[in-house]
């Protein structure tokens, strides 16, 4: 790999074409995109290439992704089985790979923390390793950066471990006791699922996460959805146009080789579920009276997605087995409304509600009233300033590795224009 650092003796700062900031699967590959084009470039990263891969995920995790859409330029899956779904080291043997294979322009360890334009033309960039400029610049940080966790929790009991799904590694590296997991989206869902297989107690808040099937009349949904052309659907051809960017993931696993998640099973095993996490009073939670809701919403979306899938069938005369209709396998009789805390022996809570985006240091009118970007593709109206690694950047296969090399030759076409505009002028 091309590791760089800046020379302090220079007098002047060093200048790039672009500069890219995050050096995880989307930033690097956009860097293979410009590299054939022969632009000059550096990709910032302020710890190392997509450490969020290692750093964040717990040991069992696996993809929910069959293996087959693991497609970066240069490096499609490899490995022997296409239809599986690779576990976190193969995940990370796969990324390191492509990350030897591209040998990027890759200043690691080196925190960006600001980026402002500058007169004349083009950007300043300040980081921990020195300054830059640049006359483009690309956001390639992903939006998962600040973990949420609810500002009552400063009131739980000290002697209570809280942590977040990013530090999550496994049920034998928590204290001893009952688990509260709030949130059911897909970390939720599947650290729920972890230590529940662990013989753990659960206790699970339930949110407005979907859900859908691993197999779906022969095959995995994800194959039926891709060959009907759901994940390049844009988002301006989605009902829900910009606002499909707030939706949660459905919960699904690809573990042991694939399976549906069914929280009303986990139920009937012993899982304690409950609804939308409100307050603490006390040792005492609050929880809203949601569950029943959630479950059946999740089960709207599960049978409808099937339905779908069976009128793609019908209407290609697809020689497939017979439909089913999901009928629930366990309903609450009444709704939770609180838990003690201490009388339940809850030892650990896992915050699994997501993360809000930080772009404090991207200095440009780019973003709207809740501090998302507001872009096309990843094209912002301030010229010289792109996203790239966002879920729906573009379509639902933007926050897939299908889906990145797609997005990041989109961009590098009008960086490339950009480029050449700077180039004549100069």
């Amino acid at each position: 790999m091309t590791h760089l650092s800046p020379d302090p003796h220079l007098s002047t700062p060093r200048h790039l074409e672009v500069a890219i900031i995050g050096g995880g699967q989307a930033g690097l590959t956009l860097s293979w995109h410009l590299k054939a084009r022969g632009i000059d470039h550096l990709v910032f990263e302020k710890k190392t290439a997509m450490h969020a891969w290692r750093d964040q995920r717990w040991d069992s995790f696996c993809l929910v992704t069959p293996n087959w859409q693991c497609d970066l330029p240069g490096h499609p899956y490899d490995g022997d089985d296409p239809d599986g779904f690779m576990k976190k080291d193969e995940i990370l043997d796969w990324l390191r790979r492509f990350r030897d294979k591209l040998d990027p322009p890759l200043l690691e360890n080196t925190a960006v923390l600001k980026v402002s334009r500058r007169a004349g033309g083009g950007f300043t960039i300040a980081s921990s390793a020195g300054s830059f400029t640049a006359d483009q610049v690309v956001a390639a940080s992903g939006g998962y950066h600040v973990p949420i966790v609810p500002r009552f929790a400063e009131r739980l009991p000290a002697d209570i471990r809280q942590i977040h799904s990013a530090d999550y590694r496994s049920p034998q590296s928590l204290p001893e006791g009952a688990v509260l997991v709030v949130g059911s989206g897909q970390s939720g869902a599947q650290i729920a699922e972890d230590l529940h297989l662990a013989g753990r107690k659960v206790h699970l808040a339930v949110g407005d996460a979907p859900r859908c099937a691993r197999f779906y009349r022969g095959r995995d949904v994800v194959t039926w959805l891709a060959e009907m052309g759901y994940y390049d659907m844009p988002v301006e051809r989605h009902p829900l146009k910009e606002g499909v960017r707030d939706n949660t993931n459905h919960y699904v696993t690809g573990r042991d080789g694939g399976r549906d998640i069914d929280l009303r099973r986990f139920a009937l095993e012993g899982m304690a579920l409950y609804g939308l996490l409100q307050d603490l009073e006390g040792t005492r939670l609050r929880f809203a009276p949601t569950l029943r809701e959630a479950l059946d919403a999740a089960d709207r979306v599960y049978n409808g997605i099937n339905a779908s899938i069976d009128r793609h069938i019908a209407e290609h005369s697809i020689d497939a087995p017979p439909p089913s209709v999901y009928a629930p396998v366990w309903v609450p009789e009444t709704e939770p409304e609180s838990l003690d805390l201490e009388a339940a022996g809850i030892g650990t809570i896992i915050w699994c509600i997501g993360f809000r985006p930080d772009f404090h240091w991207l200095d440009a009118p780019v973003f709207n009233g809740a501090g998302h970007p507001v872009h096309h593709r990843g094209v912002t109206a301030e010229p010289g300033v792109y996203f790239l690694g966002l879920p729906w950047l573009h379509s639902w296969g933007s926050g897939r590795f299908s889906g990145i090399d797609r997005d990041a030759r989109y961009l590098a076409d009008r960086i490339t224009a950009g480029t050449a505009e700077v180039r004549r002028a100069g």
